[in-house]
């Protein structure tokens, strides 16, 4: 779960967790219609900032709005960068 790359001030980088593939009745979704997940895994923090230390921790696993974020692929894999303060909760 090691990433090459270290986020500043308090910023975090999340892999998002994999969109779901079936509802729970069983019917599988097609790809047009799957939403953006909305929970991941930390995988690299900031230092934080100088009044205030970073709260999550690499390996949470953690709750972000819809729309946070910025997408970038490292390695292949697609990975968000955001601010700390567009994490809702620790899960």
């Amino acid at each position: 779960m090691s990433v090459n790359i270290q986020p500043l001030s308090d910023r975090v980088v999340v892999e998002p967790a994999a969109a779901e593939q079936k509802t729970a009745g069983g019917i599988i979704i097609p790809d047009t219609a799957k939403e953006k997940p909305q929970k991941g895994t930390v995988v690299a923090v900031g230092g934080g900032k100088k009044d205030e230390p970073m709260t999550v921790k690499v390996g949470d696993s953690v709750l972000y709005g819809k729309y946070a974020g910025t997408e970038i692929t490292i390695d292949g894999k697609d990975y968000l960068i955001m601010r700390e303060s567009d994490i809702f909760a620790v899960i």
